[in-house]
């Protein structure tokens, strides 16, 4: 029983490490992706080309 509850203690804290990981990532992606969309949408207006 001690070796169930150590196991899920130890998939807990891993899980938990991954995901913190993971949602840095993800947040610094979007944050990128996020300013390339307003270059590109900055450099729309300024050359006055219609858009699709």
């Amino acid at each position: 029983m001690k070796n169930i509850i150590n196991f899920i203690i130890i998939a807990l804290i891993v899980s938990w490490i991954i995901g913190f990981v993971v949602f840095k990532v993800l947040s610094v992606l979007i944050h990128l992706l996020l300013l390339v969309a307003l270059v590109l949408l900055v450099y729309n207006w300024l050359t006055n080309k219609k858009s699709i």
